[in-house]
């Protein structure tokens, strides 16, 4: 009689798993670095930061693509109306989204960017509940209080309503909200040139305006600022492809942990580096945020004991 040995673990999950951390990790870490990249573009507006990100991303995805033998995806998408249209929508939330961001990280808000990528799990879970009337558990019902006391104790105390970091946080919550409903039927990149693309038109207009007004500085700054402006491209789709690799092997909960890499980054600079201020009433607000954020990690180590279903809806951040 033969006895069945049981499996150990298997060493090529284990190993699809360790490469999954290690490209969340550096994702996020990437995403987290941006306000650097953003300082070192001086004299750059805002305004020309996002289009020049816009019209450079466009042209490395499509080389991406046509390297990878992508492009016939990318047709496919333009002719699918349905997701065509949603990706637009997309593509305007995102922009949105990245000219918040570089507003706030070149006018000296990089707190309020952090703040914004610390609130934005907690407008996904409101979104849930308000659009798409999903249930939520003990521990996200609280956390999401938690994150609301603390705007109003940034609006009473802080003296302002923290705009930026709600912006921030809304445009890339309805930016996912748009995104999960695409689903995983076209890769990341195939989505994300196409949503480029769809907005390519709003950038050469702004690229116009700012000539008129004599306020580009892409070839008057010399190679260097040139070769920073060009890279731009690859800053924006380096770390959505090692996403989207993250994606792939780890679960949710996991990716989801790691998230908060970025805004840790960011707040790391704006105090260390940037020497944004941080009064007593601003030190409660955050301490609140990260409440809730705590309340979040501990809901998402539970959540695995609850069966959910094997959807991976993919976004694409700052």
């Amino acid at each position: 009689m033969t006895s069945t040995a049981n499996p150990g673990p298997d060493p090529d999950q284990h190993r699809r798993v360790r490469a999954g951390v290690g490209f969340g990790f550096g994702a996020y870490a990437i995403w987290g670095l941006l306000p650097l990249y953003f300082v070192l573009l001086a004299p750059a507006g805002p305004y020309e930061i996002v289009a020049l990100r816009v019209l450079f991303s466009l042209v490395f995805c499509l080389l991406i693509l046509a390297i990878t033998r992508g492009l016939r995806q990318l047709l496919r998408v333009f002719r699918d109306g349905h997701t065509l249209a949603a990706l637009s929508v997309a593509g305007v939330l995102i922009a949105a989204n990245w000219l918040l961001y570089t507003v706030a990280t070149t006018t000296g808000h990089t707190l309020e960017a952090s703040l914004g990528y610390f609130i934005n799990p907690l407008v996904a879970i409101l979104l849930g509940v308000v659009v798409l009337h999903e249930k939520l558990r003990a521990l996200q019902w609280a956390a999401l209080g938690v994150g609301v006391l603390a705007v109003l104790v940034m609006a009473v105390f802080y003296g302002s309503v923290p705009w930026l970091s709600l912006g921030l946080a809304f445009s890339f919550g309805f930016y996912g909200l748009v995104k999960s409903r695409i689903g995983s039927r076209y890769p990341a990149l195939v989505t994300l040139t196409a949503e480029t693309a769809t907005i390519t038109p709003l950038a050469l207009v702004a690229m116009a305006l700012l000539g008129v007004r004599g306020e580009v500085t892409l070839t008057s700054e010399g190679p260097g600022h040139f070769l920073l402006l060009l890279a731009a491209g690859v800053i924006t789709a380096v770390p959505l492809l090692l996403f989207g690799a993250a994606a792939s092997r780890l679960p949710l909960s996991t990716l989801g942990m790691i998230q908060y890499v970025a805004p840790i980054g960011q707040f790391v600079l704006a105090v260390a580096l940037f020497h944004e201020a941080m009064p007593p009433e601003r030190w409660v607000g955050f301490g609140l945020v990260w409440i809730a954020v705590v309340l979040l990690v501990l809901d998402a180590v539970r959540a695995p004991r609850v069966p959910r279903l094997p959807k991976r809806p993919r976004a694409t951040r700052a």
